[in-house]
């Protein structure tokens, strides 16, 4: 329980259909949560509102110390694909290693059998194959499938997603006939740690990344300018280059290895292949073969048709019916037919 209205709502939701419900907060940070982030779902405020709706409902509520794990698994990866010159997702991470990981743990010892959570999509099982189904959330403005991509078959089987099949002011309804004191509250679409989403501030000032000046050059190598280090851009950015040129220029790709920026105008950020690594595949182990899909290259990417071909080594290769604009390494690329998730990987550089 985050301590907004969506996972609120799912335990109330639960009781109501005569499920046995215990509420569980993540402590994530040691010490320093109110200065990071005080109204957070790892926030104080965020615990109290937790705490306020587990008792409204009659419920237990446990606060887990999960201020390791989160550390070595989400802010340590977000820190080292960053230096990287990759943009990762720390979302994703965070529910594949904590809130269906550690935490499904947590929640055995307290004698549960299943994770619920506020996310919008939709686990079902697939009678034919005997394997469990992402389904995309009813709300498609809410849809959270894509950030669940990555969890496993024994992950899905013990999952539940009461609101899955809710508009969002259908949930805040619900919260409000529960007498929920997060029924109007509002939420951040922002990444949870990062205070005003400012991700390069974060890093500098937690000590995670250190300055490490290069250059910034054009598409054919001529240096343009300087930066602090290739962690504080991404592609696609056009802010903060300060550089003059007669037309406006975009981060294009980042080359760790020499430790430059490489930019260049905007049509050069158009790409119709690519390829993902470390991919997971949902209704089956693998794809028998090339298969047609609607291919999304970020969270509020609409998708786009692609032809996914399976690689070895956990691989594949995406071709895009069109280019699309910054696709981005590090990033995760989700694969869908309809509404159900196929499954997907993480865009790689080359």
């Amino acid at each position: 329980m985050s301590g907004g209205v969506d996972s609120s709502t799912a335990a109330a939701l639960l009781l109501r259909e005569g499920y046995d419900v215990v509420g569980i907060t993540m402590k994530l940070w040691p010490q320093d949560c109110v200065s990071r982030a005080e109204d957070k779902c790892c926030g104080p405020q965020a615990v109290s509102d937790a705490r306020a709706v587990c008792h409204r409902l009659g419920i237990p509520f446990y606060l887990v110390d999960e201020a390791g794990a989160f550390q070595e698994e989400v802010i340590a990866y977000f820190a080292a694909e960053y230096q990287a010159g990759r943009t990762p997702n720390p979302c994703v991470m965070c529910n594949e290693k904590l809130k269906f990981g550690t935490l499904l743990k947590q929640a055995r010892k307290l004698g549960g059998t299943h994770i619920a959570t506020g996310h919008y999509a939709r686990v079902e099982p697939d009678r034919a194959t005997g394997r469990w189904r992402l389904l995309r959330g009813r709300d498609p403005r809410r849809d959270q499938s894509y950030f669940l991509f990555s969890l496993r078959q024994e992950q899905l089987a013990h999952t539940l997603f009461p609101l899955g099949g809710l508009l969002k002011q259908e949930t805040r309804e619900h919260a409000r006939e529960a007498r929920l004191k997060t029924a109007e509250k509002e939420e951040s679409m922002e990444i949870c740690f990062v205070p005003d989403n400012d991700y390069g501030r974060f890093l500098t000032t937690a000590g995670l990344v250190q300055p490490h000046a290069g250059e910034i050059v054009d598409l054919q190598g001529r240096v343009l300018g300087h930066h602090e280090g290739i962690a504080l851009f991404t592609i696609g950015q056009r802010r903060g280059l300060r550089l003059t040129a007669p037309e406006p220029l975009y981060v294009i790709d980042l080359d760790p290895a020499r430790n430059r920026v490489i930019v260049g105008p905007a049509g050069a950020l158009n790409c119709a292949r690519y390829t993902v690594e470390r991919c997971n595949w949902i209704p089956f182990e693998s794809p028998p073969g090339p298969i047609e899909v609607l291919a999304k290259i970020r969270y509020n990417h609409p998708g786009t048709p692609a032809i996914v071909t399976p690689l070895e080594g956990g691989r594949a290769g995406v071709e895009l019916r069109e280019p699309q604009r910054a696709i981005t390494p590090g990033q995760a690329s989700v694969f869908y037919a309809g509404d159900q998730v196929l499954g997907g990987g993480w865009i790689t550089r080359g």
